[in-house]
């Protein structure tokens, strides 16, 4: 029985088995990532440059922005390479370093967004607790343990993964290497190993989307309440963004790894998990410029200068 340590590389899903399709996947993901890129990009360079943007809210954006560029770039230069170049390898260590970045990035994003959440929360039910408890101070802490809670979580199950024995082929059906496609090549006894650290990371992201339930419950209590309808306009623009990459993040998620065995095949995996870990990171700045006046205008202003 050979085991994983014995293994020298893995072969990913092919978008495609023609010449002509490979191309224009490359084409199609080449135009993803460089629009990613040029988006969080500008993003970066408005918040890093623009003194009106130093604030909790778009210090935190900063950060969204810094993890959106590394998630899509973990997974997507690797599918163009193969779908350029007619290949479906990735050697033992890059896959061990595409499951350790995903998860830290993807981990560290969820920690993230669940941060901004209780910035609007504070900002809209506390104002005049806003400047004590979102303080510059505050705000390194709690981004720093959003990078930290990533790491661990990182470190965790590539440890616990790439620990198990291979009983199995090398072939992942999946487009990147991903930690439930790599579990199916193990044994069974061994799989049971990685279900601790599974049930460990489930609580967290129970607990997280919980808090995120609760605090939009509390901010949308409280705009309604808000007597003027320029505040209620106000809140609503700052929110939504924030809520609507939240929806786009978890629905993508949650129906990647929730969706009935039943309805499950290679194909349909590949376009999930493809919209799950390319789409938001290419929409999230298309999503926070649409409706905040402030930012965009910063953005219109930067892309003029360039």
């Amino acid at each position: 029985m050979p085991n994983i340590s014995s293994v020298s590389e893995f072969l990913l899903l092919a978008f495609a088995d023609t010449r002509e399709l490979q191309l224009l996947h490359f084409a199609l993901f080449l135009g993803i990532y460089l629009a990613a890129l040029l988006g969080n990009g500008l993003i970066l360079t408005a918040v890093a440059c623009h003194h009106r943007l130093h604030t909790p809210m778009y210090f935190f954006l900063l950060n969204l922005a810094l993890l959106d560029l590394g998630c899509i770039s973990t997974t997507l230069p690797k599918a163009m390479a193969n779908a350029l170049w007619d290949t479906r390898a990735i050697s033992y260590q890059g896959c061990a370093a595409q499951v350790f970045l995903f998860v830290f990035l993807m981990s560290s994003e969820y920690s993230l967004l669940t941060i901004m959440a209780y910035d609007r929360y504070i900002a809209i039910c506390k104002p005049l607790h806003y400047g004590s408890l979102v303080g510059s101070r505050a705000c390194a802490q709690m981004a720093a343990a959003a990078w930290g809670s990533g790491f661990l979580n990182a470190v965790l199950h590539t440890a616990t993964t790439f620990s198990l024995p291979l009983c199995h082929d090398n072939a992942v059906d999946q487009f990147f290497c991903e930690i439930p496609h790599i579990l199916k090549l193990s044994c069974s006894d061994a799989y049971r190993r990685e279900v601790g650290t599974l049930v460990f990371t489930v609580s967290l992201v129970f607990g997280c989307f919980v808090f995120i339930v609760v605090s939009y419950v509390q901010i949308f209590r409280a705009v309604l309440r808000m007597p003027s309808e320029q505040g209620r306009h106000k809140a609503f623009s700052t929110c939504l963004p924030h809520l609507a990459v939240i929806s786009l993040f978890i629905s993508t998620v949650m129906f990647a790894y929730l969706k009935p065995p039943s309805i499950s095949s290679p194909s349909l995996d590949l376009v999930v998990s493809f919209l799950y870990s390319v789409l938001p990171p290419a929409l999230n700045p298309l999503i926070y410029s649409m409706r905040n006046q402030e930012l965009k205008a910063t953005l219109k202003k930067l892309i003029i200068f360039i």
